[in-house]
């Protein structure tokens, strides 16, 4: 970046479209993609769930995604300056935005630290979950990679798989409750330390560094994928996995809760309204066709997950063949899956070891690129907000060197003994899909009414040069603030109590601090309009007027600077009639 006056850092743009597109591809493409996708689809009517699916793409997914990427490229500003300058009265949904991410960023890391520890046991010449002779494994184990061994379904539930043991036993050294957090993991605790180094030396430069390194993290999970899916379709018993993975069950659309599942899914896997996209938008340059990017990304995305979930119940078939069980009895999503349910099917391949080395590769780069996008996010929206303080030299490795600690030791209790049950408090509660679908509400009721869809449109036309579809305006005004209120109305109607391993309740207080993490980003919204509302001077009207206008410094579209060019017409012929007219009455 230039330097201005020798002190104040120009903010920079991305190096070439190409760094733009890999980042976005990388924050997208998560670990959602590859772990909840699929599960869903089996779960909720195999191929039926697609319609659900696509109808939320149509009406959330794209719409949204487009909004924020617009947002960003305009206004060249993080993700609550962007409402700062669009609508003041709004900027509570940036600061709800970047505390979900700021949660997100402290226990989404934990996975990969958990993934890095596997990945150093697949290099063993035995993988240590694949049999029960470890210290940590207990009577009640099964070797389920044996293959002479005849297994009854009663001794299947009356005894734990190797690979669940090593998982609860030897990785998380799992306590009885949140109550009795327990000694600290260390060797858990420095695969953390390890991530969070690689993490801060990604986004350490802003955009310079983490153009650079999308080339890689973004590209080779696809790599990895490609394989594990040739092998997967290799194995016996792949074909009943991809059957049971689409096989259409038409009647599971009359349930509520597969439209719900299929919403929620798609804000999480299009990291919209928490301001990643917007904060990755804005170092774009201004004229960037935003509309074919998004059109192409989200395209991208969604094809992902599909095959994806060939890659998974391929493996999942070929389990449930070799154990000879129902293929539901093996199927997982979420850590489930990673860490439990693929290890122990690579485990029952040929060449285990390579399989398992290629699939926590491919876990790591994909959780690894979503974790440094949204520190970016949060980074550059801070920066934003105090320009003149920390776009000097150096500030942003110290503000960053703070965020991460930050972040560390606010995750310490996670790498206890008790610490799983942490996880799924910020995992069910703090970064759930309910606070993302009360942001989307108001996101597209700000976006669609008060700034403007026909504004937004004239805005779009002018950076890319092309119109977008009008559905997008339909969407805006009209149907994804409606989808998305009626899912959140749903999720708070059908709202169930977590548990953890189907037979865990959490005590009381657990359940109160949840609710607290989830509504500290929703309240944000109203709060912080109520309280501008109240601090604002003048008429209530005239509040509401100032709140809801835009920085009068942001770029005029061609439109605006034709209406401009005409108004300085009109007023240059006013003042020549009237000033002949004085001078023919004189």
């Amino acid at each position: 970046m230039e330097r201005i006056n020798g002190q104040i850092e120009e903010r920079g743009n991305w190096g070439s479209k190409m760094e733009f597109l890999l980042a976005v591809a990388g924050n997208v493409v998560g670990l959602g993609n590859v772990w909840r996708f699929p599960y869903l689809c089996y779960k909720y009517g195999g191929g039926a769930f697609l319609i659900p699916y696509l109808v939320f793409v149509v009406t959330c997914g794209v719409p949204l995604f487009l909004l924020e990427m617009a947002m960003g490229q305009y206004t060249q500003q993080g993700g609550v300056t962007c409402w700062h300058r669009l609508c003041p009265l709004a900027e509570g949904i940036g600061y709800g935005g970047q505390l979900i991410l700021l949660y997100s960023c402290m226990y989404y890391i934990i996975i990969l630290a958990w993934a890095l520890f596997y990945l150093i046991f697949s290099f063993k010449s035995q993988l240590p979950w694949a049999n029960c002779d470890n210290t940590w494994n207990t009577d009640d184990c099964i070797n389920l990679v044996t293959k002479n061994l005849t297994i009854n379904r009663t001794s299947l539930i009356n005894s734990t798989p190797a690979a669940t043991e090593f998982w609860e036993r030897r990785v998380l050294s799992l306590s009885g409750g949140i109550e009795d957090i327990g000694k600290i993991n260390w060797e858990i605790l420095l695969c953390l330390i390890a991530v969070w180094i690689i993490c801060y030396f990604c986004v350490w430069k802003g955009v310079k560094s983490t153009g650079k390194v999308v080339y890689f993290t973004a590209t080779f999970p696809y790599v990895m994928l490609l394989v594990l899916l040739i092998r997967g379709l290799t194995l016996p018993g792949a074909l009943q996995g991809v059957v049971f993975y689409l096989y259409p069950e038409p009647a599971r659309l009359a349930d509520p809760q597969v439209w719900l599942e299929a919403g929620t899914q798609i804000l999480f896997s299009y990291s919209v309204s928490v301001g990643s996209i917007t904060v990755l938008a804005s170092y774009n340059k201004y004229h960037n066709n935003c509309y074919r990017d998004c059109l192409g990304l989200c395209l991208l995305n969604s094809v992902t997950s599909f095959v994806a979930g060939f890659a998974v119940f391929t493996v999942l078939g070929f389990m449930a063949h070799e154990q000879g069980v129902p293929i539901e009895e093996v199927a997982e999503s979420g850590p489930g899956l990673a860490f439990i349910a693929y290890p122990q099917a690579v485990a029952m391949m040929p060449f285990p070891q390579l399989w398992a080395v290629c699939f926590f590769i491919m876990i790591i780069l994909l959780g690894l690129d979503t974790q440094f996008v949204s520190m970016e996010a949060v980074i550059t929206s801070v920066m934003d907000m105090f320009p003149m303080v920390l776009r000097r030299e150096g500030k942003r490795e110290i503000l960053l060197l703070f965020f991460c600690l930050t972040c560390f030791f606010g995750q310490f209790i996670m790498v206890t003994e008790g610490g799983m049950y942490v996880f799924q408090l910020f995992d069910y509660y703090a970064c759930n899909g309910t606070c993302l679908l009360f942001l989307s509400v108001f996101e597209s009721l700000t976006m669609g009414w008060i700034f403007g869809a026909d504004r937004l449109f004239d805005i779009i036309e002018d950076m890319t040069k092309s119109r977008p579809n009008y559905i997008f305006m339909l969407c805006w005004k009209y149907l994804t603030p409606l989808v998305s209120l009626v899912c959140f109305v749903c999720s708070m109607v059908e709202y169930q109590p977590l548990t953890f391993n189907r037979w865990y309740v959490f005590p009381d207080w657990a359940y109160v601090l949840g609710w607290l993490l989830a509504l500290s980003s929703i309240v944000l919204v109203p709060g912080w309009a109520l309280g501008r509302m109240c601090t604002e001077k003048g008429s209530l009207k005239k509040r509401w007027r100032r709140l809801c206008s835009a920085d009068t410094n942001l770029p005029l579209t061609f439109k605006q600077r034709a209406q401009l060019k005409e108004t300085a017409f009109m007023t240059e012929m006013e003042d020549l009639v009237r000033a002949s007219t004085e001078q023919h009455e004189i």
